[in-house]
């Protein structure tokens, strides 16, 4: 049995999202059927407030619903300590997590030259200007463990060595809980590039 125009049509939708495949979009569009109106109207308003209420930070280019946003505009985070990361939607788990209290800088992607993507492409400029025109003492490159992101993490180094006391880039490793018998070569070799001494 074909599938009716609306519903193909939703589950297409759907299947554009990052990681969900036809399946997943097939199950998400029969939940979709099960809805109540009401339910459906909630959907709908909640789309379509995130899109006119969602903005870029002026200051970070994380995502807000006031500008500048409230981590940029809070008296106690400390200024002069800038996390930079690749996407707007990374700030989230660092904030969860309780350990940084000072500002972010979101690059909106990582060099990739195969895709055409280079520091132009990038909010470069945008970090650069906020490096000559506030006092940072440290930057903390936080860009994916990947190969793009390694890539962009040592392009700023270089872009920005001598012109900040302190730039810093977050360890990586065997996770917690981890089994070696399972973790990949690289996380593996960045795990014995970033050991550490222990006291005996």
């Amino acid at each position: 049995m074909q599938i009716p125009v609306a519903l193909e049509r939703l589950v297409f939708e759907f299947s554009r999202f990052p990681g969900v495949g036809r399946k997943t979009a097939q199950r998400l569009a029969f939940n979709i059927l099960r809805y109540t109106t009401e339910e459906t109207q909630n959907l709908t308003d909640a789309l379509t407030q995130v899109k006119e209420q969602i903005r870029y930070c002026s200051v970070c280019s994380g995502f807000t619903d006031v500008d500048p946003c409230a981590i940029c505009s809070h008296s106690s985070r400390d200024q002069q300590q800038v996390c930079v990361v690749e996407q707007p939607n990374n700030i989230f788990p660092i904030e969860k997590s309780g350990v940084f209290k000072g500002v972010y800088h979101v690059l909106m992607g990582a060099i990739s030259p195969l895709d055409g993507i280079g520091p132009e492409q990038l909010n470069v400029k945008k970090l650069r200007n906020r490096i000559e025109n506030t006092k940072i003492n440290e930057l903390i490159l936080a860009t994916n463990p990947t190969v793009k992101g390694e890539a962009t993490a040592l392009y700023l180094q270089q872009e920005f060595a001598g012109k900040i006391s302190t730039i810093t880039r977050l360890a990586c490793g065997i996770p917690a809980g981890g089994d070696l018998e399972y973790v990949d070569d690289v996380t593996l070799m960045e795990a014995f590039y970033g050991r550490h001494t222990v006291n005996n």
